[in-house]
């Protein structure tokens, strides 16, 4: 069987774009603008941070590396993945958004730009490859959203 342009380039590709959405965190840190800064933005950070380690736990130890492959160990449907099929990218997007809201600036939105474009390269190199592993998948496609549970 021949691998797909997924499988081939996604191993070259994730660590660069792992890289990236590394240095636009840091990036926000560094220039004070992760991090919320009343009852609201810290509210919605800390469900992101309970929606990233619901999501790690159901999708196992695989998944505690940048690396991390998402076709093996079985298609994972139950917990936060029955409502969205990108948890984990979701609560990095709802924490780093959330920084950039509170703490608006070009760069800070730059920074953010720059994260949201790396998960969504990880989003599709990952959707590729679990999309030709496992054949079920595009049923759980058309009823589970990405990232947003019922919207997106």
């Amino acid at each position: 069987m021949t691998s797909s342009f997924a499988e081939r380039y996604g191993k070259l590709i994730s660590p660069p774009v792992f890289g990236v959405l590394l240095l636009s965190i840091v990036g926000l840190f560094y220039t004070h603008r992760l991090f919320g800064r009343g009852p609201v933005s810290i509210g919605l950070q800390a469900v992101a941070v309970l929606l990233m380690i619901w999501a790690r736990v159901t999708f196992g130890m695989r998944s505690f590396h940048y690396a991390a492959n998402p076709t093996e160990g079985g298609l994972v449907t139950t917990g936060p993945y029955r409502y969205m099929r990108h948890p984990i990218y979701a609560a990095i997007l709802l924490f780093v958004w959330t920084g950039v809201a509170v703490n608006a600036s070009p760069l800070s939105v730059a920074l953010g730009l720059a994260a949201t474009a790396m998960l969504a390269l990880r989003i599709a190199f990952e959707e590729r490859l679990v999309r030709r592993r496992y054949p079920e998948y595009d049923d759980y496609a058309r009823r589970t959203k990405r990232v947003i549970p019922f919207i997106l």
